[in-house]
């Protein structure tokens, strides 16, 4: 696998605005959809993760919300079409879930795109509840328990 580094990026910050494009390129535009300035503006106080290679360049992007002081929500999960199947979305999944243990959260959750449901359960995460239509499309909620 090439080498990544994964590092915290903050809100509002070129680094932001380039996965802000990585995230409509992949996530929105093929459904036809937008952000619109009050779904970006309630991510200011998120926590944004981003994986470049080397030289720089953007790779993937996930976005964790705490929901309360026990459950963390993975949001936004996009990995550049170019980079997909490479190790680079389970390497920030990974990052994303060390982060989340640091920060003293004991269960990660998060809504799969149904083509990403085999993707989840690879790396621990099980369906919870039934499938739901979210963004158009059918959805599953997912979840995984910290081990300690």
């Amino acid at each position: 696998m090439m080498q990544i580094h994964i590092r915290q990026i903050e809100f509002g910050t070129p680094e932001y605005d380039e996965a802000v494009w990585l995230r409509y390129e992949v996530l929105r535009r093929p459904l036809g959809l937008e952000f619109t300035p009050e779904q970006l503006a309630e991510e200011y106080d998120q926590i944004h993760l981003a994986a470049y290679e080397p030289a720089g360049r953007l790779l993937a992007y996930l976005n964790l919300t705490p929901i309360d002081a026990d459950i963390v929500k993975m949001r936004q999960v996009a990995v550049a079409p170019a980079q997909q199947g490479r190790g680079v979305g389970k390497a920030l999944v990974a990052e994303s879930e060390r982060l989340a243990a640091d920060l003293h959260f004991k269960k990660m959750t998060l809504h799969a795109r149904q083509v990403a449901v085999p993707f989840y359960e690879r790396l621990g995460y099980s369906i919870v509840g039934e499938p739901f239509e979210e963004v158009s499309i059918l959805h599953f909620k997912m979840e995984k328990v910290q081990q300690d």
